[in-house]
């Protein structure tokens, strides 16, 4: 503080000294005194405009102050005035990646390394870069790169955890989140990230404790908190996870944080007699497995009114009289008490044996039943549902889904194949064209109400992780669900059945990535299956 308060003197006896208001702006940068900072800068350059130093830094904190378009203004400024300017390139790429530029950072980043090559910092940048991009051995290399120029390079080493995390290199991962953490103890990120690849390695005890460190050096970690909660979900020690899952209002991109003027409701007040506004959260699959709650109110005397996304409005609409379903943008005129929908199984204590496991809790429109049972396959021979992909959107996707030409020796199988697939991608057409068995119906499953009357029809549905998985179980249809290796926290663990769904029937891989040996065990149980029926 001493050393500033000297800039600070040096301004006063030297008014116009374009070097001394540089000096104080990056003192005030470091303090982060973004506002002031900015001020000082702004000086500095109104006396010396050539100052390429000045401009640059003050890209710097206009980025700090999210003010993105300004702040790379600024780095092109600078770069303007001083061609060479390898550090400038490289702010400038980290200012268009948060701008969603990627090509045109890595662009950036380029240059900073041709201009100074031994810059680390910049191959560690560019590796983000390519990492977003989905170019991940590339980013694999630069980030080795930025470690060989650099060795004790703590957030190379964690960012090389991240790619081999994603490329499903457990070990090599796992030693670089350690290797990170060696170098700088307190790496909070390092040791979140590292208890999620340990509980991807279904090493959950590590898992927890690697957590537990995180939130040790910084007690407010939401995200560390989130992923300790499914982790302890995944486990079956449901109490901790349902707590824990509450900090999923504090992360930085907020889940079930609505509010109201009307209090929160989390189980501690008796509200029989009262209304309760219940308002969707997350995904479809979600709604569908927990909108199973509102029977549970209903039943303590709770006047419930739920909020769902719109392609399940008009079938959740159904699921009880006592119910009333609204659209996901819609809120009741009136009610007492408000809950997110995923914090209902901690408001009413859920546990693993208690949780509510109605045999068929969603039920598909007559006349829809009838309208679809007519264009359906006759049935002479057992008719099942498939779905082989979820959403492309979803963070989970790659691991989840699987490609059609994987899943196709299953169609031998003697019977009619009905794809309930919505999202077709890229080969999934033309390949469609050549899988005879596979009917499929595209977009006229307009919404959940046209799925599940089709699925009403059906004597099996076989499904990755996704949404079908969930409406097939809520109806109480024969469901059979392939799973990756380490499986979504809602299947658990070393099972084959499921307790939110009794006629589900789990299909693990036995190894990560491993989709072979699934689709041998789907394929001969499909025989057992049909022999049954004949």
């Amino acid at each position: 503080m001493h050393q500033f308060a000297g800039y600070d003197n040096a301004i006063a006896l030297k008014r116009d000294d374009a070097e001394a208001y540089y000096n104080s702006g990056s003192k005030l940068k470091d303090l982060k005194r973004f506002d002031d900072a900015l001020a000082s800068f702004d000086k500095a350059i109104a006396l010396r405009p050539d100052y390429a130093e000045a401009y640059n830094s003050r890209g710097i904190v206009l980025a700090n102050l999210e003010r993105f378009d300004d702040s790379l203004a600024g780095f092109d400024k600078a770069i303007a005035l001083k061609q060479d300017y390898a550090e400038a390139y490289n702010n400038r790429g980290v200012v268009l990646q948060d701008l969603k530029r990627l090509d045109d950072a890595l662009a950036s980043f380029d240059q900073a390394i041709a201009l100074k090559p031994d810059n680390a910092w910049a191959y560690n940048n560019r590796g983000v870069a390519l990492q977003d991009l989905k170019r991940f051995d590339a980013a694999l290399a630069s980030f080795d790169q930025a470690i060989a120029l650099k060795p004790d390079y703590a957030e190379a080493y964690y960012n090389r955890g991240i790619v081999l995390q994603g490329l499903k290199s457990f070990l090599d991962a796992l030693a670089s989140f350690d290797k990170a953490i060696e170098l700088r103890p307190d790496y909070t990120e390092a040791h979140n990230n590292r208890g999620v690849l340990l509980q991807d390695a279904m090493r959950f005890d590590e898992a927890l404790a690697s957590f537990d460190k995180a939130i040790a050096l910084t007690p407010n970690y939401a995200e560390a908190y989130n992923n300790q909660s499914y982790c302890f979900l995944q486990m079956g020690r449901f109490e901790q996870g349902w707590r824990l899952h509450e900090w999923r209002k504090k992360l930085a991109e907020p889940v079930g944080n609505r509010s109201f003027p009307q209090p929160l409701w989390l189980g501690r007040e008796d509200i029989s007699s009262k209304t309760l506004f219940v308002h969707w959260e997350q995904g479809l699959g979600d709604t569908i497995q927990f909108c199973r709650y509102g029977k549970l109110l209903t039943a303590r005397g709770v006047t419930v009114v739920m909020s769902v996304q719109e392609p399940l409005y008009r079938l959740l609409r159904q699921m009880s009289p006592d119910i009333q379903i609204i659209n996901h943008d819609e809120v009741p005129s009136a009610f007492d008490y408000h809950c997110p929908l995923m914090s209902l199984p901690l408001a009413l204590g859920t546990t693993l044996e208690t949780i509510p496991s109605e045999q068929r809790y969603i039920f598909a429109d007559e006349q829809l039943r009838k309208a679809w049972d007519v264009r359906l396959p006759p049935k002479t021979k057992p008719r099942i549902g498939v779905v082989w992909s979820g959403s492309t959107k979803h963070k989970n996707d790659h691991n989840r889904s699987i490609d059609l030409l994987t899943l196709a020796p299953v169609f031998s199988a003697d019977a009619h194949w009905i794809s309930l697939q919505n999202e077709l991608r890229r080969g999934d057409f033309a390949l469609l064209q050549e899988l005879h068995p596979l009917v499929s119906y595209g977009v006229e499953l307009k919404d959940f109400s046209d799925t599940a009357a089709v699925i009403d029809l059906l004597d099996l549905v076989i499904t990755v992780d996704t949404s079908i998985a969930h409406l097939a179980g809520a109806m109480g249809k024969q469901v059979w669900i392939l799973l990756p290796y380490n499986s979504d926290w809602r299947w658990l663990t070393e099972r084959n059945d499921s307790p939110w769904y009794p006629s589900a029937r789990l299909f693990r891989q036995a190894d990560v990535g491993s989709w072979g040996n699934v689709i041998a065990r789907v394929h001969g149980a499909l025989y057992d299956f049909i022999q049954s029926r004949s």
